[in-house]
């Protein structure tokens, strides 16, 4: 996997991952997998479609974890 990636949930990231961090994640999931940093024009509404919905998904993930042994998040 990419190792430019880091692990967004706590304790490995001390606060709450960022709208940024999650995007960038995204944004380098895509690239690794899609083989492109940056896509063609005619490419650019699927390459970004892709970002968003990996970066919704993953938002949804770390608002789903229960991390066993860390302290609680309000919200």
């Amino acid at each position: 996997m990419c190792r430019s990636i880091k692990t967004l949930r706590p304790p490995v990231l001390p606060e709450e991952a960022t709208e940024d961090d999650i995007r960038a994640a995204a944004l380098q999931y895509v690239r690794k997998v899609s083989g492109f940093r940056a896509p063609a024009a005619h490419n650019r509404e699927v390459f970004d479609h892709a970002v968003d919905v990996i970066a919704a998904a993953t938002a949804e993930l770390l608002d789903g974890l229960e991390v066993r042994g860390a302290p609680r998040r309000a919200g």
